[in-house]
């Protein structure tokens, strides 16, 4: 197992995980072992009362829970669908959900819910994010256009990103890029890449084995590292530490210490690739 970035080099930078979306996955997420550290908090968003229940009675420390939907803060129809994981403020697209095995039945809306949303910019606990990720089926481009002021200091975004409408009028991947791009990101990854096969073939009578038809993945987004102007001392260090623990991106991560050195006359970068590359390493 890699050794962390604190073992590596001593540093442990603040870190404030934002969560929007936070119900529970199988998965262990992306930022779990940012949270190993004492200097990292996290806040996490859901909206639906029995998954945020079940949140907030883990009583896990360092972890905040707040029952709110993030969007443009205005009044939207919540489109509650069959099955819970494509339930969205946007309305499923029949025709592109048809295209699939199993997604016509789980994108049935059962029932529409007026839903108050907030912007993220107005919530005093998002205050000072570096690490933010958003799963909220389509909604993910408004979310990010009302948290502006959260993107100053948010180093790292863990976004999952569609390439073809599940919904109508779902903005897209190069949706959210370009925007993203204009407020100063860069695209760094996708893990992974979802596919599914297009019906009515199937493989292996798996209706969730893909071929080459790419529909969903999370993309992570890191401050533009083209140019340095974009980070401050913290955001360098703190970014580094996110693309070390959270995605073994040693490379830009080794990049980044470099211009901390540069800049502090540390001695990080020279610590952190020495140590990396030892044998006991």
């Amino acid at each position: 197992m890699q050794r962390s970035f604190f073992t590596l080099t001593g540093l442990s930078p603040v870190q404030k995980v934002v969560e929007i979306g936070a119900a529970d996955s199988y998965l262990e997420p992306q930022y779990a072992s940012l949270l190993a550290s004492e200097n990292a908090t996290y806040v996490g968003f859901e909206p639906d009362a029995f998954q945020f229940a079940h949140l907030v009675a883990k009583g896990e420390p360092r972890k905040t829970y707040l029952p709110r939907a993030i969007g443009d803060g205005n009044k939207h129809k919540l489109h509650v669908c069959a099955e819970p994981g494509l339930t969205s403020l946007l309305e499923p697209n029949a025709d592109v959900l048809k295209l699939f095995h199993e997604f016509p039945n789980w994108g049935v809306v059962q029932k529409t819910i007026e839903m108050d949303t907030v912007r993220l910019d107005d919530v005093a606990e998002a205050i000072g994010v570096t690490f933010l990720q958003l799963d909220i089926q389509g909604a993910e481009l408004m979310a990010l256009e009302h948290a502006k002021a959260c993107l100053k200091t948010t180093c790292a975004i863990h976004v999952e990103v569609e390439f073809l409408p599940l919904y109508k009028d779902q903005p897209l991947f190069w949706d959210i890029g370009k925007y993203l791009q204009t407020q100063g990101f860069a695209f760094h990854q996708f893990c992974p890449l979802t596919t599914r096969p297009i019906a009515p073939l199937m493989v292996d009578n798996n209706p969730r084995r893909g071929l080459n038809q790419i529909v969903w993945a999370d993309a992570v987004f890191v401050r533009d590292f083209s140019n340095f102007a974009n980070f401050t001392d913290e955001q360098l260090l703190a970014t580094a530490a996110i693309l070390h623990d959270c995605y073994r991106s040693i490379d830009l991560a080794w990049r980044l210490l470099i211009e901390y050195d540069r800049r502090c006359g540390a001695t990080t970068a020279t610590k952190y690739f020495g140590t990396l590359t030892s044998k006991a390493a």
